[in-house]
């Protein structure tokens, strides 16, 4: 159980540093599109802070990625090790990926998004956006994401019990 709090808490901190390196590196469409009709349009124009800024950006995300796939392997690799039956990984898997989505909720869309002034920190021009104000306007998104989880988790779960 701590191998999987810690795994979950390691994936929470990846994400941040995903919506970091995104939000400084790059002027990345994509992460826009996580963001309030009026706060997206004000950042249409907003350009790296240096030339060579989405490189890193890019290295950044990929990097990410890359960290949540071993997260993803070794919770696997230490669930075999362990002899976790289907049920014990898939709760593994669960706790994971719905921890995630709680922070992501939480942490990035309520207290980064509405209650902190880290987005206007990197994109200035979007100061006094009413989205800041508006919690839930991914609700849709967010629940579309809810809803698929328990299926990559029971997916993750069954490819681990085969090993």
């Amino acid at each position: 159980m701590i191998t999987t709090v810690f795994l979950t808490l390691l994936m929470c901190v990846l994400l941040f540093l995903m919506i970091w390196s995104a939000a400084f590196f790059l002027p990345w469409r994509r992460l826009m599109d996580f963001f309030p009709d009026d706060i997206r349009e004000k950042t249409i124009g907003h350009l790296p802070p240096f030339r060579s800024a989405p490189i890193f950006g890019w290295i950044c995300m990929v990097l990410c990625v890359l960290g949540f796939i071993g997260i993803i392997v070794y919770g696997g690799w230490d669930g075999v090790r362990r002899n976790y039956s289907f049920g014990q990984f898939l709760v593994r898997f669960l706790i994971i990926l719905f921890g995630v989505k709680a922070f992501d909720i939480i942490g990035l869309d309520y207290i980064l998004i509405t209650k902190t002034q880290f987005f206007q920190h990197y994109f200035p021009e979007t100061r006094g956006c009413a989205g800041y104000h508006s919690f839930g306007f991914n609700r849709k998104e967010q629940i579309r994401q809810c809803m698929v989880l328990p299926f990559a988790a029971l997916l993750t779960a069954g490819i681990c019990t085969l090993f």
